[in-house]
C-alpha cells in the first residue's frame, strides 16, 4: 500500500456545508492556518441545496430594522419549545453568540443577509414567538467573482429548479409565484431566465447564486481570500489519536492517502446520517419496515463524522423526540428510470389543498410547518404504509402547481403521463386512480368544503397563526388560506414523510467540544452543523434552525481553537 504523504495544518475542518465552512473561515480570519476537506467533488452539501435561511433572535439586521424582540422573549419561546430538553449551556452560548456572529460574517467576509420581516417562527403564537424578524437569509451573489471556483460549488438538483434556475428566498420567490398576476414580477423572471440562460452559455451553469447556493458561494470566496486550502473529492477515514487528544486525520484524496495533523483540533461538520442506511433503520420509524425514507441532504453524508468520533470515544445523541428534521415530500420518476424528491413547501398550505390518509380522512393542518406536518404524517399512518396524498382541484393547480407540476401556462401531461400526477373527472374516479377511499374523501372534501367558503377549518384551524397566513396567498378570497375544492378535473400527488437532514449527532458542550460517554471533552475534536447534536432536541421552532446554530458553532469552535488559553 502507498505511505501516506503527510501534511499539516493548525485546524482541520471536516466538511464544506455552513457549519464547516463558518469554522474554517473563522478560524483563518483569527490567523490559524486551515484544510477543508470535502467527500464530494462540489462544496456546500446540503447548505449549498437549501432556502439559506438562519434563525437567530436579536440579529443585528432585526434591530436596525426595529423589529420589537429580546433574548429574553426568546429563551421564553424556546423554553416553551423544547421543555425538560432544554440544554441550558449551549441555547445560552447560542443566543448570546448568534448576533456576534453575523456581525463578525457580515463585518469581516463577503457574508450580506437580508432580513425575513415577515417570515414568522414555526410557532408564533407560543409564549415568545414571533411573528417575523428572527430569520435571514445570505443575499444573492454573483457567483463570476469566485472566478473558475464557481463550478465548485454544489449546483441544486432539478427538481428545486425552475427552467435549471434556482428560485431563491424572499423577494425572488415571491416575484416567481406573482409572475402570471403582475406586470413587474414578469418582467423580473423575464429578466432573470435571460441571465440564465446566458450564463449556461458563457458558464456551464446558473452564476446566480440563491439561497443556500449564496451562503456557500460567499463562505467559499471569503475562504479562499484568506488563504483556506479546500480539497474536494477527500474522504476522512479515521481520526488520529496522539497522547489523549485528536491531533488530525487519516484521509483518501482521490487515490492518494494522506495524513493531515492538525496542531490546535479537528473539527467535524460532515452533515450527520441521513444517508447512513443502518443508523436510519434504528432510528427512524419510517425505516423500521418495508417503507423507504426520502431525504432532501446530499448523499455524501452517510454519518462519517459520527462513526469517526464514536471510534475516538465520543457519546452520540440518540434519545431526541425525532431524530430527524421531517419534510412531506413527493417522488418525482424520471425517464431513465432514476427518481427525484421534491420538497412540498410551497403549495399545500395555499388555498383549495388538503392532505388526506388513505382513508380519504384528513389528519392535520396542511398550512403548518413542514417539519409539523411530517410529524403528523408519522402520527396518523399505520406501519409500514407512512404515505398520504395531497389533493387539490383544476383551479389550484393552475394557479399554484402541485409539487413537480408547474402553474399555468406550464404543461400538467409529463406528470400525468409518468404517473407521478393522479387525475380525475370526477372525487370517485380520482380516488380510484390514486389507492383513495372514494367515500372517505368525498365525505372529507363536502366537510371541507363548506367552512372554507368563508375561509374556515372548524376541525384543524388553518389560517389562525400567522405562520398560516404566511404560506398561504394574500391576494386570495375569501382568505390566503383556504378555497373550496370544487372545480373538476381533480388531482392528487402521493406524499412521504422525508428529511431535510438530522437531529441527533454527537454530543457537545457549550465550546462545540464532543463529549465522551462521562461527559468530558474530548481535547482537540469539535462539531458543527448536523454532526453537533441539535440543540433544539429533535424540535423545530422556526426557519433556519438549522443553519443558525450550524454557523453560530463553527464560529464558537473557531473562536476557541484560536483562543491562547489550554483548549483541552
Amino acid at each position: 500500500m502507498t505511505s501516506p504523504r503527510a501534511t499539516a495544518c493548525d485546524v482541520l475542518v471536516v466538511g464544506s456545508g455552513a457549519g464547516g465552512m463558518s469554522a474554517a473561515v473563522a478560524a483563518a480570519k483569527l490567523g490559524l492556518d486551515v484544510v477543508l476537506i470535502e467527500k464530494e467533488p462540489y462544496l456546500g452539501g446540503t447548505t449549498a441545496v437549501s432556502g439559506g435561511w438562519l434563525w437567530i433572535p436579536c440579529n443585528p439586521l432585526a434591530l436596525r430594522a426595529g423589529v420589537a424582540d429580546t433574548i429574553d422573549q426568546a429563551r421564553t419561546y424556546l423554553r416553551h419549545e423544547l421543555g425538560d430538553r432544554y440544554d441550558e449551556p449551549r441555547v445560552e452560548a447560542y443566543l448570546a453568540t448568534g448576533p456576534r456572529m453575523v456581525e463578525f460574517f457580515e463585518r469581516e467576509t463577503a457574508l450580506r443577509f437580508f432580513l425575513g420581516r415577515d417570515y414568522p417562527d414555526y410557532h408564533p403564537d407560543a409564549p415568545g414567538g414571533l411573528a417575523g424578524g428572527r430569520a435571514i437569509c445570505a443575499s444573492p451573489y454573483d457567483g463570476r467573482e469566485l472566478h473558475e471556483a464557481l463550478g465548485q460549488i454544489k449546483p441544486p438538483p432539478r427538481e428545486l429548479t425552475l427552467f435549471g434556475i434556482k428560485v431563491g428566498s424572499g423577494p425572488d420567490f415571491r416575484h416567481f409565484a406573482n409572475a402570471q398576476r403582475s406586470l413587474g414580477s414578469a418582467l423580473y423572471v423575464g429578466k432573470r431566465v435571460a441571465t440564465h440562460a446566458l450564463h449556461r452559455i458563457a458558464y456551464g451553469r446558473d452564476a446566480t447564486l440563491m439561497s443556500g447556493g449564496a451562503l456557500i458561494g460567499r463562505l467559499v470566496k471569503s475562504a479562499l481570500d484568506l488563504g483556506v486550502r479546500l480539497w474536494r473529492s477527500t474522504k476522512t477515514t479515521e481520526l488520529i489519536v496522539a497522547d489523549g487528544r485528536v491531533a488530525g486525520a487519516l484521509a483518501m484524496r482521490g487515490e492518494l492517502p494522506i495524513r493531515i495533523a492538525a496542531r490546535r483540533g479537528v473539527v467535524l461538520a460532515a452533515g450527520g446520517f441521513p444517508h447512513d442506511s443502518l443508523r436510519r433503520q434504528r432510528l427512524f420509524r419510517q425505516s423500521g419496515g418495508s417503507g423507504e425514507c426520502y431525504s432532501l441532504a446530499s448523499g455524501g453524508n452517510t454519518g462519517d463524522g459520527l462513526a469517526m468520533a464514536e471510534r475516538a470515544g465520543a457519546a452520540v445523541e440518540e434519545n431526541y423526540a425525532n431524530a430527524a428534521a421531517w419534510m412531506p415530500v413527493s417522488r418525482v420518476p424520471y425517464r431513465d428510470g432514476s427518481f427525484g424528491v421534491y420538497p412540498h413547501t410551497f403549495d399545500r398550505g395555499k388555498p383549495g389543498f388538503i392532505i388526506v390518509d388513505a382513508a380519504g380522512k384528513r389528519f392535520v393542518n396542511e398550512g403548518n410547518a413542514y417539519h409539523d406536518v411530517g410529524e403528523a404524517m408519522l402520527r396518523a399512518a399505520t406501519p409500514p404504509d407512512f404515505s398520504a396524498f395531497l389533493v387539490c382541484d383544476h383551479a389550484a393547480i393552475r394557479r399554484y402547481g402541485l409539487g413537480m407540476a408547474k402553474p399555468f401556462p406550464l404543461p400538467l401531461a409529463p406528470y400525468l403521463r409518468s404517473g407521478y400526477l393522479k387525475r380525475g373527472r370526477t372525487l370517485a374516479a380520482l380516488a380510484r386512480e390514486a389507492g383513495i377511499d372514494a367515500r372517505g374523501l368525498s365525505e372529507t372534501i363536502a366537510r371541507f368544503n363548506g367552512p372554507a367558503k368563508e375561509g374556515r377549518d372548524p376541525d384543524f384551524g388553518r389560517g389562525a397563526n400567522a405562520y398560516n397566513v404566511y404560506q398561504g396567498d394574500s391576494a386570495a378570497t375569501p382568505g390566503p388560506c383556504l378555497a373550496p375544492i370544487a372545480r373538476p378535473p381533480f388531482y392528487a400527488v402521493k406524499i412521504y414523510p422525508g428529511d431535510l437532514g438530522t437531529f441527533d449527532g454527537l454530543r457537545t458542550d457549550a465550546n462545540a467540544r464532543v463529549l465522551d460517554a462521562g461527559g468530558a471533552p474530548i481535547p482537540g475534536l469539535y462539531a458543527a452543523g448536523t454532526d453537533m447534536a441539535s440543540i433544539f432536541a429533535g424540535c423545530y421552532p422556526g426557519p433556519g434552525i438549522n443553519l443558525g446554530p450550524a454557523m453560530t458553532f463553527g464560529y464558537i469552535a473557531a473562536r476557541h481553537l484560536a483562543a491562547p488559553a489550554d483548549r483541552a
